[in-house]
């Protein structure tokens, strides 16, 4: 008798160090750099710190343009493949208000109790307009191009998805006469995914340069001058990250709160460490799959939401800043001032179109309340430290509704919801569920 041949051994899992884990030493390696810059006034570590973060966002903002265009474009464009599409995009815009009206009740509600800007030491002389400003005539204006080659070259995010948004239009009318070009656009969307994939990776070296900077240049003195406002906005943002959104994905979704933070946590982290809500939008999108989302509607409301679903920066942070700079400024607040406040974070929200910071969503704000421009100047140095809260808080929303329209619409994988972890980010995204007839 011949011998049966052996199985061969099962290969040993090399051991790989977790992304999450590779983010937190970045932030503690920029936090000690920073530190040392600063203390020890090592101009060079400085420098190097400033070169490191500068080219991360500049990688970043290098696939932006493309990245959004075809993204919403091929978005659109899947929305054929999905059962009752009307009523899931109508769901969908519906549960992005109701979640930034809460958002901006919540920001509204902590500025009330603290008064952010009372005993900073602050003076209206301290304050500077910004460059860019933002009002509703710019907004409304601003929305159609002038050409087609301005909106890329000058990273008009808002011009890029009403282009996106025509072309799309265009290619459904159009239907099989439109099919090769639908072609190309989802290939280059993969190869843009694929590229960004690599400067994703990137992420823990360049939070060393990122909050390096900020530590560096800014210290702990600036920090605690804005102590009061500073927290508000984190503690504003936690309490719609893991208050509001567990709420709700428990009392609506009926899913498991604590299983969407496994899944949701790469998104959220790298959005933390980026401060941009389209350069997280791949990562975005695969773990709202991961989570059990179709991923015909998956690739229509991420990308729809990280262009317009903007709780931290568009719902928390103005409401907080309007009242902040009214502090400083000795100008009265009322109900119409309030309310105010929050229709312009449920309208116009598009405005902050993604990218980091939200000074033309502040200005929009400021500018509705008749309240002056120059105290955004007062909040520009603590900008970057600020938006890290609230792009994580944006991203976290930017899932946390698909899954619940989702769930409402009965094309939730729940087995897929409840396997989802916080795996590796290059690891294969399971096949997508077919997206059943709605009742």
């Amino acid at each position: 008798m011949s011998a049966s041949p052996q199985a061969p051994a099962p290969a040993k899992a090399s051991f790989t160090f977790p992304f999450w884990a590779q983010i937190v030493a970045g932030l503690a390696l920029g936090v000690l750099f920073g530190w040392l810059a600063r203390s020890q006034d090592v101009s060079w570590l400085k420098t190097t710190l400033e070169q490191i973060g500068d080219i991360f966002i500049q990688l970043l903002k290098l696939a932006v343009a493309p990245l959004v265009f075809f993204a919403i474009l091929v978005s659109i464009t899947n929305l054929r493949k999905v059962n009752n599409a009307a009523r899931l995009a109508s769901r969908t815009l519906l549960w992005f208000m109701i979640t930034s009206l809460i958002a901006v009740g919540i920001g509204l509600a902590i500025g009330l109790l603290t008064d952010p800007g009372a005993g900073t030491g602050l003076t209206p002389a301290d304050g500077k307009e910004p460059k860019r400003h933002g009002s509703w005539l710019d907004f409304l204006t601003g929305i159609v191009p002038k050409d087609i080659v301005t909106p890329f070259t000058e990273l008009n995010v808002l011009q890029i998805v009403f282009l996106a948004a025509v072309a799309g239009i265009a290619a459904l009318q159009l239907g099989p006469k439109a099919q090769p070009v639908l072609n190309l656009a989802e290939s280059v969307l993969e190869l843009l995914q694929k590229a960004l994939w690599w400067v994703i990776r990137l992420a823990p070296i360049g939070t060393v340069g990122l909050i390096g900077t900020a530590i560096a240049s800014y210290g702990w003195d600036l920090i605690g001058k804005y102590a009061t406002f500073t927290a508000d906005v984190y503690i504003g943002s936690a309490l719609v990250m893991f208050g509001v959104y567990p709420l709700l994905l428990a009392t609506v979704a009926k899913v498991n709160p604590v299983q969407f933070f496994k899944g949701a946590w790469p998104a959220i982290q790298l959005a933390f460490v980026s401060r941009s809500s389209v350069g997280t939008m791949p990562v975005t999108q695969k773990v709202t799959e991961r989570l059990g989302v179709p991923k015909e509607y998956a690739s229509f409301a991420v990308p729809f939401g990280a262009t317009t679903k903007m709780d931290g920066c568009a719902a928390i942070y103005p409401a907080l800043a309007a009242i902040f700079i009214a502090n400083i400024f000795d100008v009265q607040l009322g109900i119409k001032e309030y309310l105010l406040i929050a229709f312009v974070s449920v309208v116009g929200s598009a405005a902050t179109a993604g990218l980091t910071g939200a000074t033309v969503m502040l200005t929009l704000t400021l500018s509705t309340l008749g309240l002056p421009l120059a105290g955004v100047g007062l909040l520009m140095a603590i900008d970057p430290i600020l938006d890290m809260m609230r792009t994580a808080t944006n991203v976290a929303g930017q899932a946390v509704v698909p899954v619940i329209v989702s769930a409402r619409e009965g094309i939730l994988d729940k087995e897929a919801y409840a396997a989802a972890s916080s795996s590796p980010l290059d690891e294969p995204a399971a096949p997508a569920a077919p997206v059943p007839v709605a009742a």
